[in-house]
């Protein structure tokens, strides 16, 4: 990503210098980040766009037959499982987990940045996710609800929330400079808890497939939003004449 970031700061230095003459070395990373800010907000748009055309006989039964083979797996056990999933996915989840990640940058990493940055992209997905329930204002589905549920149903907030805050640990997990075997099994083991906390909405009957596949999107729209966002500012910190 950084030398995305780099090309990408360099490619509109050159730009600037042989078209507009610009003397500003800053200059350029302030576009940069009004570049990020345009493609998430079309991103944001073709996403609506998107739910808009979706809403069809085909997806329909797209989303009764996945959701029709899930719970058809209903058991005792994998309700208990995917209850626990779902709730690591919510509010008391995620402030468990934060704290678990205070406790780590106070005593290994010696830095409160990745904590900050963690927490700064999952507000962003909740409060967006907020933002796109009551705009598209989609029903829960009419099934039996194993969980209860106050809020409308797309994109579902706990794809969405998992996708970003997890996906984003992935992403530090992978700049970490720690033994490999450990590395990856943290890379799997968050890949396999967010795939788990899309599949227990559907399985608990509180979300359409299509909901957990709109908070994906969404989801990973931030994370790659975020580490952009962060990526340009650390490299603005340390040296503004790249």
């Amino acid at each position: 990503m950084k030398r995305v970031v780099y090309g990408i700061i360099k490619s509109i230095r050159k730009f600037l210098t042989e078209k507009l003459h610009s003397e500003d070395s800053r200059l350029p990373y302030f576009i940069t980040i009004i570049i990020s800010l345009v493609v998430v907000v079309v991103g944001i748009n073709l996403f609506i766009e998107l739910t808009d055309t979706l809403k069809t006989d085909t997806l329909a039964k797209y989303d009764t037959d996945i959701t029709n083979f899930i719970i058809s797996y209903r058991n005792p056990a994998l309700t208990k499982y995917f209850i626990f999933v779902t709730d690591v996915g919510d509010v008391r989840g995620y402030l468990i987990v934060l704290g678990l990640f205070v406790i780590l940058s106070w005593r290994i990493l010696k830095s409160w940045k990745y904590v900050l940055q963690s927490a700064v992209v999952l507000a962003l997905a909740t409060l967006s996710n907020m933002a796109l329930k009551r705009f598209i204002d989609r029903a829960r589905p009419g099934i039996e609800h194993l969980v209860s549920v106050e809020t409308l149903s797309y994109p579902s907030g706990h794809a969405m929330s998992a996708m970003a805050f997890f996906g984003f640990l992935i992403y530090l997990i992978s700049k970490l400079r720690i033994n490999k075997v450990l590395k990856y099994t943290l890379m799997v083991l968050f890949a396999f808890l967010i795939l788990s906390i899309g599949i227990s909405r559907i399985y608990l009957g509180v979300h359409f497939p299509s909901d957990i596949a709109g908070g994906f999107i969404a989801g990973f729209i931030w994370v790659v939003f975020c580490v952009l966002i962060f990526d340009v500012i650390q490299i603005f910190r340390r040296d503004p004449k790249v």
